[in-house]
């Protein structure tokens, strides 16, 4: 019997091709992200985020910066953490906000854990950032998170 590892493609049998390859499919759900352009419902952000986030083994806070029409403007991680939790920092945050001249963004990061349910440091957080933007005059509009399934917390009232 041929060992598991004979079967898999040469390229996928080591951890730096790994890491390269969902680098590269990181950049192109970015890309799709900013293809289709405009931020639209919960459900429809909530389902690229997961394609985004969901095989992260550590957890990253992901921010959307949008302009006024809620155009993507641009994806980046803010921040990359351990397996239970990632610094967040609203000052850098609303800096690049400011920097991209952006009106609003949405906020994502992955439970690894798998339970998407938000913690009271998750909501402490998003309370903290929602309230240095909006000293800014940039709103808001979502923070969501990443698991076997997605919690917003625009769809259950937590903004």
């Amino acid at each position: 019997m041929r060992e598991v590892r004979e079967c898999i493609p040469r390229y996928l049998a080591d951890a730096a091709n790994e890491d390269a390859i969902l680098a590269a499919a990181a950049r192109i759900i970015d890309q799709r992200f900013l293809r289709e352009g405009v931020i639209t419902t919960p459900t429809a952000t909530g389902r690229m985020l997961k394609l985004r986030l969901g095989g992260e083994t550590r957890e990253v806070m992901l921010v959307l910066y949008l302009d006024s029409r809620h155009r993507i403007i641009s994806i980046q991680e803010s921040s990359i953490g351990t397996l239970t939790s990632c610094a967040v920092y609203p000052r850098e945050i609303a800096r690049e906000a400011l920097r991209l001249n952006a009106a609003a963004l949405i906020l994502a990061h992955n439970h690894p854990s798998g339970s998407s349910e938000p913690s009271y440091a998750d909501q402490e957080i998003t309370e903290r950032i929602r309230a240095a933007l909006a000293l800014l005059d940039i709103r808001l509009l979502d923070h969501m998170v990443i698991a076997d399934t997605v919690v917003s917390f625009a769809e259950r009232g937590l903004l």
